[in-house]
């Protein structure tokens, strides 16, 4: 056969395929448009906000709450898993700070903080309290995280000369007399001395429990803006160089500014309810045990063994399943009949004088028209034929199982149109010169 007739075949078979990919593309774009759509990728959020520490000082009447509110930028990246839930990876970068003055104490001090934290979201847009749709999410999350700190106090002004907390409220350049004296300084509210304690040194570093919530505003399908908190419970008590009662906590509230990456959620078009994607993933329909996705041979038998592709256990690779092999064990590289017997010389011969003549001439009627109807029309002569003398099954010769589809041992006119495709597509094994001997296989079998 020339290429010129693989040619018109080409394009007689182009006319079907292009009606018949313009049908599937409007259900697989459908489908594969959902499942993008329910495909959960990650947002990343960024944000500013304040904090406001709670530990062993701070309690004294004259001194002002905004003494320990401090500033900080947090980043954020979620995961959502489902409606329901998602885990998130937090990170905070800020400050820690408090001061106390009262009769018995004078106490600053401020640290530069980095929190890592992991934590599981809980969403209410979940189509059950909230719709997924709906412009405002509330979520609340709790985790685990990791903090380091460094705390340093004022505890001298701008020449180094330190601090004397006097009764009368001043503060000098002296210790207390009781006949006055000294020179009456001021804070500079720079923390440079780096703060110890006299017996225990201890770990700048600690874990934290996260605990918290918030509203998210959806601007649009890919950005919105969300206002939160979260309170820490860290599992030590010396942030602020006083150890005294319950361990250091302390509140983180911000604005944050979040990317969702991917196609956004949509659920308005009715349809994509009605699909159970998740069941479409596990489908298996010959039942061999091997999900659809990954099954090589479809459409097994029902009860016959499968390797892990979802083919048929072949254990002497004769081409022939075990379940349609009535010599199981074949010599390897034999020749065998669509039953799994070896093919003896005097079975070959035989074979050959009965098949060349008509081969032959339905191979010449082909080349001078060639057509998708008579490839039909010879497979449904010989599947006839084969049925009526008891042989309803065979074995395709190894150089040309690649073209056997669905592994049933027979090559289908079906299977030659697409041997044909794959070779001017380029995606094929098949030479030009394989490919007429595959065509002449068909018209032997």
């Amino acid at each position: 056969m020339s290429v010129d007739t693989l040619k018109k075949i080409k394009q007689m078979k182009m006319k079907k395929h292009v009606l018949f990919f313009l049908a599937m593309f409007s259900v697989v774009g459908s489908i594969n448009a959902q499942v993008e759509k329910q495909k959960q990728l990650p947002s990343v959020g960024l944000g500013v906000g304040i904090t406001t520490f709670s530990g062993d000082i701070g309690t004294g009447a004259d001194i002002s709450s905004f003494s320990r509110i401090r500033g900080g930028y947090n980043l954020t990246v979620e995961q959502r898993i489902g409606k329901y839930i998602g885990v998130s990876i937090n990170g905070l970068y800020g400050k820690l700070a408090d001061s106390e003055r009262s009769k018995t104490r004078n106490l600053n001090f401020q640290s530069q903080i980095i929190q890592a934290d992991l934590n599981l979201v809980i969403h209410f847009d979940n189509d059950l309290i909230f719709s997924r749709g709906s412009i405002f999410a509330p979520y609340i999350q709790g985790g685990f995280g990791f903090l380091m700190f460094d705390s340093y106090g004022d505890l001298k002004d701008k020449n180094g000369i330190a601090y004397n907390y006097w009764s009368d409220g001043t503060i000098r350049d002296s210790v207390e007399m009781p006949f006055g004296g000294g020179n009456i300084i001021q804070r500079d509210y720079k923390y440079e001395t780096k703060l110890k304690d006299s017996t225990t040194n201890y770990p700048r570093q600690t874990f934290a429990i996260p605990v918290g919530g918030g509203l998210k505003l959806k601007v649009t399908d890919n950005i919105a803006v969300s206002i939160g908190g979260t309170y820490y419970i860290t599992l030590t008590d010396w942030i602020d160089n006083v150890k005294i009662g319950s361990n250091d906590k302390y509140f983180y509230g911000n604005v944050s500014l979040h990317y969702q990456f991917g196609k956004p959620y949509d659920d308005s078009d009715p349809v994509y309810k009605k699909v159970d994607f998740a069941a479409l993933e596990k489908m298996d329909t010959d039942g061999d045990g091997v999900k659809d996705d990954n099954d090589r041979c479809p459409g097994t038998p029902k009860g016959v063994k499968v390797d892990g592709k979802g083919c048929p256990e072949d254990a002497d690779q004769d081409g022939v399943p075990d379940y349609r092999d009535k010599e199981p064990l074949t010599k390897k590289g034999a020749l065998v009949d669509e039953n799994g017997i070896t093919l003896t010389d005097a079975m070959l011969g035989e074979r050959q004088a009965k098949w060349d003549s008509l081969a032959t001439e339905r191979s010449q009627l082909f080349n001078e028209n060639p057509s998708l109807a008579f490839l039909k029309d010879i497979e449904s002569k010989t599947l006839e034929s084969r049925k009526n003398s008891g042989n309803a099954s065979s074995s395709v010769p190894s150089k040309y199982r690649s073209a056997d589809k669905n592994n049933d041992g027979y090559i289908s006119a079906d299977e030659i149109t697409q041997a044909i495709d794959s070779f001017f597509e380029g995606d094929s094994d098949f030479t030009a010169e394989r490919l007429n001997e595959l065509i002449d296989y068909f018209f032997e079998q």
